[in-house]
């Protein structure tokens, strides 16, 4: 090959790369309009997904209790900053018995990683036991976003979690169906209170791990969610998915550290696994089936 032909030959690659990359985008990127957090990827289908972020702070003795009089506890978000690249986002969270938890929201370019810092700056016991962030999966698995239209549980068998060590798609075997409101399904995390769980159905069966995913729609990726501590994995009635973490009631003036990640990554499933222990490795340390 000449010296000419192989310029030219360099040159198209670079241009190939630079599209490629171009064509990639710069990862996911973050947005808050009102309660819902938006992570915006050119992979994701509409180009966006949407999360109740957060959906409720909630009391203990909450799964025989009524949802509004009992469980939630009222709270008020403020965005504090989003930066330039909408790569970083900071909110505080107040709420009604005077807990303060922050939130750290850092995007990369297949996963979003959450750091919370509750506080509680009062001189009694915050009444917070748990928190939902509720992540919305109808466009992503195929289905219609307008929670009017079609059976809401259309998108279940696109939905799975881990029992017994095995990915299983759900309905899962023993699928509960009795509770004080119905449908949906709760899997409560190994030494959670059963009393302190969502009031929907709940599973006799226990996790493996605390992570809960679904398929795209054409079944190219996963998108997955995981927190420390968990609380729950619950498959919710919005066509969403759950992994709630729990708070534990924080005492006067103490202060309680959490982390989660949402995985928006190929469809290979040892490979998620192999992310999710490292990131959670102390969720994989009691084997519960």
């Amino acid at each position: 090959m000449g010296l000419k032909a192989s310029r030219l030959l360099c040159i198209s690659l670079t241009l190939l790369l630079a599209g490629s990359s171009w064509a990639a985008g710069p990862g996911l990127t973050l947005e808050r309009q009102a309660n819902w957090l938006i992570l915006r990827d050119a992979r994701l289908p509409g180009g966006e997904l949407r999360i109740n972020y957060l959906e409720a702070y909630c009391r203990a003795d909450s799964t025989a209790a009524d949802w509004v009089k009992h469980t939630v506890i009222p709270h008020t978000s403020q965005l504090l900053s989003l930066s330039a690249d909408r790569k970083v986002l900071r909110l505080r969270d107040t709420l009604a018995d005077g807990l303060v938890v922050e939130h750290t929201i850092t995007a990369g370019d297949d996963e979003v990683s959450f750091r919370l810092v509750a506080h509680n700056p009062t001189d009694r016991r915050s009444q917070a036991q748990w928190a939902q962030p509720c992540v919305r999966l109808g466009m992503f698995t195929g289905f219609s976003p307008d929670l009017r239209q079609g059976d809401l549980n259309d998108y279940l068998p696109k939905c799975f979690l881990f029992l017994a060590d095995r990915l299983n798609r759900m309905p899962t075997r023993d699928w509960a169906t009795r509770a004080r409101y119905t449908p949906g399904q709760v899997w409560g995390a190994p030494h959670v209170p059963r009393t302190d769980l969502n009031p929907r159905p709940v599973s006799a069966r226990v996790p493996s791990n605390g992570l809960i995913g679904c398929f795209s729609g054409d079944d190219r990726l996963i998108l997955a969610t995981a927190w420390e501590p968990y609380q729950e994995l619950f498959q919710g009635v919005a066509r969403c998915l759950h992994s709630d973490f729990r708070l534990g009631g924080i005492g006067p003036g103490q202060t309680r550290r959490i982390r989660g990640k949402i995985y928006l990554v190929n469809n290979d499933v040892p490979a998620l696994l192999r992310r999710y222990a490292r990131d959670f490795p102390e969720q994989l340390s009691t084997r519960a089936h």
